[in-house]
């Protein structure tokens, strides 16, 4: 994995509650994201122990904590200071979510940063997605009209 990610210059960051995994599997995943932190390349997002509740629940009480400590004002929490606490802070909201599984839900994943994202639903399972159920995917997405909340 660490060879296929430094051959291809990706960038791994993972995303969610992870430190809560056991030892092994923790250390390994901390040491991939250490490892690949000066490449340049695509960044892969790895979502691990991921809940898009659990996410709003963890930003709420950072900015409520904020508050109660006189750092900021509560008229001054805005869409930016909300994002900053978001695993996904610095980063752009999705443009595309590709759904696996035959399911027509988002399964609380991004659920913010999904907001005006383009879904794709596919019944191809996970582990059969192939390059040609991307590529299929992708041309779809090209094909319509974003219109970023609007009608």
């Amino acid at each position: 994995e660490l060879i296929e990610l430094r051959r291809n210059n990706v960038r791994l960051r993972v995303i969610g509650d992870w430190e809560t995994l056991p030892p092994a599997p923790r250390m390994a995943l901390s040491d991939l994201q250490a490892k690949t932190a000066a490449n340049t390349g695509l960044l892969l997002n790895l979502a691990v122990n991921y809940s898009s509740h659990a996410e709003l629940e963890r930003a709420v009480r950072a900015i409520a904590q904020e508050v109660a400590q006189g750092t900021i004002a509560p008229a001054a929490i805005d869409e930016s200071r909300i994002r900053r606490y978001l695993y996904t802070a610095n980063l752009p909201d999705l443009d595309l979510l590709i759904r696996p599984g035959g399911e027509q839900r988002l399964s609380n994943f991004m659920l913010y940063q999904a907001a005006y994202a383009e879904l794709v639903m596919t019944d191809v399972y996970w582990p059969d997605f192939s390059e040609d159920d991307f590529v299929r995917a992708l041309s779809e997405f090209q094909q319509r009209e974003r219109r970023f909340g609007g009608t």
